[in-house]
């Protein structure tokens, strides 16, 4: 594997973390994963985070705390780049496009 990510918004998990304190945690536990790893592709990432889902424009959906939770965030394998697009509930991500949506809106 190559260098290690960077979760260029790391402001974004730690305001996700009081918006939604029930999932703090595992939240907290997939930054560390990410930030930590040096994965070369979808299909290496795919090894760890097999819930995950590529929908498109380097858009990734993770699956947090048994799917109660969704993270979207965009991620750059060449440049090892992390963005953080949006974190919600299911619910709340039924009522958005995982394509447009973000944090900066």
């Amino acid at each position: 594997m190559g260098g290690m990510f960077n979760i260029i918004n790391r402001r974004a998990i730690l305001e996700y973390c009081k918006k939604y304190p029930t999932a703090k945690l595992a939240l907290l536990v997939w930054y560390q994963k990410m930030s930590k790893s040096g994965y070369l592709n979808f299909n290496e990432l795919k090894n760890d985070f097999p819930n995950a889902s590529l929908v498109g424009d380097d858009r990734l959906i993770f699956n947090i705390m048994g799917n109660k939770f969704r993270l979207i965030v965009r991620i750059v394998f060449v440049y090892k780049l992390v963005q953080v697009k949006w974190f919600g509930t299911h619910k709340e991500y039924d009522q958005i496009d995982p394509l447009t949506i973000d944090k900066r809106r």
